[in-house]
């Protein structure tokens, strides 16, 4: 295979980048789907990668929906997939505070009803989501009531961010409680080119007021590989990480010592990585991908062979 970056995958290299590994993760917005359409080939080269005897994994940074909702979503699309299959932030968030942290006492939640019940999955109990407004005066707001067994704070997505929550989740964490943060990406993109703010504005948020970090589980993170690694036996040098953020997905690929495969249907460009390539900064060459495609259905030729 070649040795060059960020080359373009094509021909037999296809074939020979496949044969040279025996799992594959996928990130699933801008990658396997866009909104609620399947990206066109993409259910079909999954379905072919499994058939070839690959083991493949969906990996996404999006706390809004549990691993359930996920394998339902890609079934619908014709995605031959398990739960088993899926790695979202609100599973990983969950399996960090068990099995890294082993969590003893309750979260406080700044996230979705998706991480409440993948939280109550693994028996962690939570309190926090849904609306939180603002009551009496901002003199009390410093005494605001709070719940003894709460030991970490986790923030994720949550539509009903609001300044009672970030008060509260500020008044836990000046206790000493544990933080983390599902990821940090900072916009959603949307169809058309627009954008929404994500994750990354509220974790900043409470970073900013409780004056500490947050430990991270999503993409980068090497956690997320870890949690696939760990339940998949998935071996570093023969994975492939593809996916359409060369910040995270890449990223993430480069941290973990994995093959990686940027895809153009997403985020980035070839352009940024050729950027990043170019800069001689060891921390921009992480996010620069072995390979790029305009589309993960490049790969359809090699596989029906």
């Amino acid at each position: 295979m070649s040795g060059a970056k960020c080359t373009r995958l094509s021909g037999t290299l296809i074939k020979q980048l496949l044969d040279s590994v025996d799992s594959i993760l996928f990130d699933c917005d801008g990658v396997i789907w866009r909104g609620d359409q399947a990206i066109p080939g993409a259910p079909e080269v999954v379905n072919l990668l499994k058939k070839n005897g690959k083991n493949v994994f969906f990996v996404t940074n999006n706390s809004s929906k549990t691993r359930r909702l996920y394998a339902d979503k890609m079934s619908l699309l014709g995605f031959n997939v398990s739960e088993d299959d899926v790695f979202g932030t609100a599973y990983c968030s969950a399996m960090y505070l068990k099995t890294v942290c082993k969590l003893q006492g309750k979260v406080y939640l700044v996230g979705s009803n998706a991480m409440k019940q993948e939280l109550e999955a693994v028996g962690i109990q939570q309190t926090g989501v849904g609306p939180d407004p603002v009551t009496g005066k901002h003199g009390d707001w410093a005494n605001v009531p709070l719940d003894p067994e709460v030991k970490a704070v986790v923030v994720g997505f949550d539509e009903h961010f609001s300044y009672m929550k970030l008060n509260r989740a500020m008044q836990y964490l000046s206790q000493g409680c544990l933080f983390v943060g599902t990821n940090r990406d900072s916009r959603l993109p949307l169809e058309g080119g627009k954008a929404v703010p994500g994750t990354g504005c509220i974790l900043q948020a409470v970073e900013t007021a409780a004056q500490r970090q947050a430990q991270t589980v999503g993409k980068p993170n090497q956690f997320m590989f870890d949690c696939v690694a760990s339940q998949h036996g998935v071996e570093r040098g023969r994975c492939l990480m593809v996916g359409d953020r060369l910040d995270t997905d890449i990223l993430l690929g480069s941290n973990c010592g994995l093959k990686t495969v940027l895809t153009l249907t997403g985020v980035s460009t070839v352009a940024e990585a050729q950027e990043h390539l170019k800069s001689g900064c060891p921390e921009r060459q992480g996010m620069v991908p072995d390979y790029y495609v305009e589309s993960i259905a490049d790969l359809l030729p090699a596989l029906r062979e």
